[in-house]
């Protein structure tokens, strides 16, 4: 993997996938393309917290509901997964995402 060395804000989604595998962080989003681009890969990492139907909340209101979850999840996480979560439940989807 190569990262330009660019700011976050310009980065395109592979580069910030990229960065994020690289540096062992895990990403938040609502966008499903860096699921896309876990499955595309077969990546075990980054790990990717994904909200779905919460995205219209305020950011606030995002963080507090991933820290009331972060210690729950935190093992699985560290293990490389997908995470969505939104109005209704939390799933866990362990990497790599492999075609059934």
């Amino acid at each position: 993997m190569h990262v330009r060395d660019v700011g976050m804000a310009e980065a395109t989604d592979l580069e910030i996938f990229e960065r994020a595998a690289i540096e062992q962080r895990v990403l938040v989003s609502a966008d499903t393309d860096f699921g896309t681009l876990l499955a595309t890969y077969q990546a075990t990492e980054p790990s990717l917290i994904l909200l779905r139907k919460v995205a219209t909340h305020r950011p606030l209101v995002q963080a507090e509901l991933i820290l009331a979850n972060l210690a729950a999840l935190e093992e699985s996480l560290e293990r490389g997964c997908v995470v969505v979560i939104d109005e209704a439940r939390i799933r866990i989807r362990t990497l790599p995402i492999l075609e059934s």
